[in-house]
């Protein structure tokens, strides 16, 4: 397994591949080789992220090229050539791009949904570009239904599930599809085009909402996993950490929701009602683990009235 760095204050998901140091002491002229190439990459990067701000596409993607040849396996670096390619029109590259990401990371929500925007920008069909990634993977086609129910496509979304293994996600958005075609409003009509405003919300606001309403089903598996894809895209939001972790305490994964929380009280600032659940889940996790001290620690950071 490769190991994924994230840089501090970076915008958005930036992992950068590492060998299989862990196990040895590495040297220090290793380190130095790895900070330097962290540095060039950031800075190629950050820049990169300025130019497709400003509109200035080529150059974003000659930048993200040469992150491209620093760490040539990333799926972040592909899909942000992918997004560049589509605002420059040139949706051929675009969808290269998007399927090489999705290729490496397939039960990433967001790389199959730029995949269906470039699809259905050149009218084609997802058909056509099944053969170029894994489509038999379980989530990814779980992801797609899922998307073309978000686009008011419910006979593709139906399509697409047949024959998958049955889930709780699955029998839940088969509910969803049939009480939306049972409302007569499939595929037709005035309200597909003015009901979009859920599939323009931005990916940290839907991925927020998805998470929100697995907590409240109590289908901590599956929020563990989107909390997992978030954090991917969204490496700074502690939020991210916080459900993640509490969905690792629920499958008495104690150790494993420890080392996530602690990780993300990194990236907590002023938010109090989010560092006490940190600290009330930090505090359960030790008192599973028998440590009854750090469990008392971190009871004692709680604080109410605030």
């Amino acid at each position: 397994m490769k190991k994924r760095l994230h840089f501090l204050l970076l915008l958005m998901a930036v992992f950068m591949t590492v060998g299989q140091g862990i196990a040895q002491e590495p040297e220090e002229s290793a380190e130095v080789t790895l900070e330097t190439v962290s540095d060039e990459f950031q800075e190629k990067f950050f820049e990169a992220l300025k130019q497709k701000g400003i509109e200035n596409y080529d150059r974003a993607i000659n930048l993200f090229l040469e992150c491209k040849k620093i760490d040539e396996d990333n799926p972040v670096i592909d899909h942000e050539l992918a997004k560049c390619y589509v605002l420059n029109r040139d949706y051929i590259n675009a969808q290269t791009y998007v399927q090489e990401a999705i290729n490496m990371a397939p039960e990433n929500f967001w790389y199959l949904h730029t995949l269906v925007e470039i699809v259905e920008k050149q009218g084609n069909s997802f058909d056509a570009v099944r053969a170029a990634i894994p489509y038999n993977n379980q989530v990814l086609r779980e992801n797609l239904a899922q998307i073309y129910y978000d686009r008011q496509n419910y006979d593709n979304a139906l399509f697409v599930l047949e024959g998958l293994k049955k889930t709780i996600a699955i029998d839940k958005l088969r509910m969803k599809l049939a009480e939306a075609k049972g409302e007569g409003n499939v595929g037709t009509g005035e309200e597909e085009i003015e009901q979009p405003a859920e599939k323009d919300e931005n990916p940290l606001a839907l991925y927020t909402k998805r998470i929100a309403q697995l907590i409240e089903n109590k289908d901590f598996t599956q929020v563990g996993d989107i909390s997992k894809e978030a954090l991917e895209s969204f490496p700074l939001q502690p939020y991210f950490y916080y459900t993640r972790g509490l969905a690792l305490n629920q499958l008495s994964k104690f150790k494993e929701a420890i080392a996530i929380m602690e990780e993300g009280l990194d990236y907590l600032l002023d938010d109090q009602e989010l560092a006490n659940k940190f600290h009330k889940e930090l505090a359960n996790a030790y008192k599973a683990l028998g440590n009854s001290s750090k469990a008392n620690m971190y009871l004692s950071k709680i604080k109410t009235g605030s």
